[in-house]
């Protein structure tokens, strides 16, 4: 899962590593759950030593913490990304709405494995990470949010909009749609679902015709 960092020297050598235990760690999970998932594992997937592991994370449920962290994280920067865009670019907030759908919909397109993951997380309540999804999980609904109460302010949307509730189903609303997409249509196109998601969003929300 890149993050593009350009950080450099050591930073950049350690940051490469912390992506390649990303990448094992996230498809092995995926591919078999986290318990059966040993850090041997981990390291031949990404053909480092298994020292290494324990040189960048304390155990595996620390890494597998970081990686949820992390992942999100991703997730957070490209809404936002989405979102400064199209105000740049002079579009409404609706439709900065809508490029953060298509924002979310390339994140999962790119890393189904971890979406996977993470939606599934969301459900467990005993995995000693859970406060820290919840932390990260808000961070990339507020970005949505913000979006919300400035269409408001703007009156672009209705002041009776629940600005928390309707964040939580837009971010809700692209996972599930996008994981139904990938399981059970995988033959359409992500301009096909963000054309579905589009129309869902300007009727719903934006109350258009």
């Amino acid at each position: 899962m890149d993050s593009s960092s350009t950080t450099g020297g050591g930073g950049t050598r350690r940051e490469a590593t912390r992506q390649k235990l990303y990448e094992a760690a996230v498809t092995l999970i995926a591919e078999q759950g986290f318990s059966a998932t040993t850090v041997d594992e981990i390291a031949e997937r990404a053909g480092v030593a298994k020292g290494t592991v324990y040189y960048n994370f304390a155990s595996k449920s620390v890494l597998f913490e970081q990686l949820l962290r992390h992942g999100v994280e991703l997730l957070t920067a490209s809404l936002r990304e989405a979102a400064e865009k199209t105000a740049r670019d002079g579009g409404s907030k609706v439709d900065a709405l809508d490029a953060m759908i298509r924002a979310g919909l390339v994140f999962i397109d790119r890393y189904p494995a971890f979406t996977q993951l993470y939606v599934a997380e969301l459900w467990r309540t005993n995995r000693a990470w859970q406060s820290t999804l919840m932390v990260v999980r808000q961070e990339a609904v507020a970005v949505v949010e913000g979006v919300l109460r400035d269409a408001v302010a703007d009156g672009e949307l209705s002041d009776e909009i629940d600005i928390q509730l309707t964040a939580s189903a837009l971010v809700g609303m692209v996972l599930v749609a996008a994981l139904d997409w990938q399981s059970f249509q995988p033959e359409r196109s992500l301009d096909d679902v963000h054309s579905a998601l589009s129309r869902l969003l300007q009727g719903r929300v934006s109350g258009s015709r």
